[in-house]
């Protein structure tokens, strides 16, 4: 990360545009997380709502991906899981329709209509979700013998629906127009700003317990004591030197990657002969980045989230199977933790193999081994000791994969460390509750965030590439620069 190009970037207008642009449609966003859904008296539904995300770490961990538009009771309170969800049918019937790969690799055109029928697959998944939603609120609303209505005329549902459906259609959007700057992936940057919007509040809940002192205040070496509970004060310095050892390696091994040396053949035009150069191939240890994690939560919510919508129904034949859903594929509560249940291995043993099965599957349509050695080929380049062509498509396919299972392992251990380190707090009876969702949310955000400065540092260099080229009648602004830079090789022949 250069940062004296990005700060050299800023003077540039087109550079301020993106970035303004940018901050402008994540205020929008933030905005709308507190545009209320047409539903009941806003009071008495928020009471409700609270009890509901209180309840369960699930509830919770909606709430934190929907950047609090949970708890709000908001339009996009559904969020981006309808696109998401359209996302992973798209590109998984890309990958088995024969007809649709094709479309896949007829070039930008191809892939701008696989785009608008993902598009046009998330409306109907936001109705449903966005019913579903309404569903569960209702049944909760009319169990706590709460005084007043919600949705009950087919008018009301209709309104909520439809407020529900556009919001989420508008999260889409936004993320869409996000990705258009070239700053970072609109749909991580939305789900990136909702994580970060909720610190405040996780900050605020940290310093309470850190206060309470009803317990006792903590004792340095028998001299003097601190006014801070004690446990609270141990427990808050064991996970901010995890945080940190999490956080040095996903840097690492999210920058890592293998470079391979490319050679361009000699080519003779005219009286000059070009080529004879190397360049490089770098090929990421990740190249999927967070999207398979971003795939395996969304993925892992749809069963939890049908359990929540079964035991609304209030139906006794659907509670067993309500009750299992729920249970199995939601983050495990540290009740469960402590009852020793089979039942909490479930939840992260999933998580970390669909993080394997969609880090495998998102890097397969991110880098494409075929497309490269096609390209290679016609541009005259091979990788040494390699022949051109099928032999090259095999070696890149190896090495690719080879990476994948290394950095896909690392990930997903990455992902389910918070449910190992929140298993051993219970077990030794430290009350560390949402752990497993902060972990979460935190790797989100920091590998969003080294994608999205890795795009604006690419950005930057683009924008002041002028700065290194100087025509040849013009002095030369910066000679120490140019001296750096290699000068092509350019031989008569």
């Amino acid at each position: 990360m250069n940062w004296k190009t990005v700060l050299k970037s800023l003077k540039n207008k087109d550079m301020q545009k993106r970035l303004l642009i940018v901050i402008g449609l994540i205020a929008a966003f933030r905005f709308l997380a507190h545009v209320p859904v047409p539903l009941a008296e806003p009071t008495k539904l928020k009471a409700v709502i609270d009890g509901v995300i209180g309840s369960s770490d699930f509830g919770g961990f909606l709430n934190l991906l929907s950047g609090g538009a949970l708890s709000q009771i908001a339009i996009v309170m559904v969020g981006l899981n309808p696109f998401i969800t359209a996302s992973i049918i798209t590109q998984l019937l890309t990958k088995v329709v024969p007809s649709l790969e094709e479309i896949n690799k007829d070039g930008e055109t191809g892939r701008r209509k696989i785009n608008q029928w993902t598009r046009i697959a998330t409306v109907p998944l936001a109705i449903v979700q966005s019913i579903a939603y309404i569903y569960i609120l209702r049944q909760t609303f009319l169990a706590g013998s709460t005084a007043g209505s919600l949705a009950n005329g087919p008018l009301e549902w209709i309104i909520a629906v439809t407020a529900m459906t556009a919001g989420s259609i508008l999260l889409m959007w936004i993320g869409e127009l996000i990705t258009e700057q070239g700053i970072g992936n609109g749909i991580s940057l939305l789900i990136f700003a909702g994580i970060i919007s909720q610190f405040p509040t996780t900050f605020q809940s940290i310093i309470s317990g850190l206060t309470d002192t009803s317990a006792g205040s903590l004792s340095v070496f028998g001299w003097f004591s601190i006014p801070v509970n004690p446990i609270v004060f141990w427990v808050v310095v064991v996970v901010a030197l995890l945080s940190l050892a999490i956080l040095y390696v996903l840097v690492k091994i999210n920058e890592a990657q293998r470079i391979i040396t490319i050679n361009y053949a000699k080519r003779v035009g005219g009286n000059t002969s070009y080529g004879g150069i190397k360049s490089i191939l770098p090929v990421k240890l990740i190249a999927a980045g967070v999207i398979p994690v971003i795939f395996a939560v969304a993925f892992l919510s749809l069963p939890a989230f049908l359990g929540q919508v079964l035991k609304a129904t209030g139906n006794p034949a659907f509670q067993t199977v309500a009750t299992n859903l729920t249970t199995w594929f939601s983050q495990p509560a540290q009740t469960a933790y402590a009852s020793n249940s089979p039942s909490v291995l479930i939840y992260p043993v999933a998580y970390f193999l669909l993080v394997l099965l969609f880090t495998f599957f998102y890097t397969g349509i991110v880098f494409n081994s075929d497309e490269i050695a096609e390209n290679l080929q016609k541009q005259g380049g091979f990788i040494e000791g390699i022949r051109p062509g099928l032999q090259t498509q095999k070696y890149l396919s190896t090495v690719v994969n080879r990476l994948t299972l290394f950095g896909s392992i690392a990930l997903g251990l990455i992902a389910v460390m918070p449910f190992a380190i929140e298993y051993v707090f219970v077990k030794l009876g430290i009350n560390a509750s949402n752990l497993s969702i902060g972990g979460t949310g935190l790797l989100i955000v920091v590998t969003v965030g080294l994608e999205t400065l890795r795009q604006i540092n690419s950005r930057a260099l683009m924008v002041t590439y002028d700065d290194y080229n100087v025509n040849d009648n013009e002095q030369p602004k910066n000679k120490k620069l140019l001296a750096r830079l290699p000068k092509p090789r350019r031989q008569k022949a």
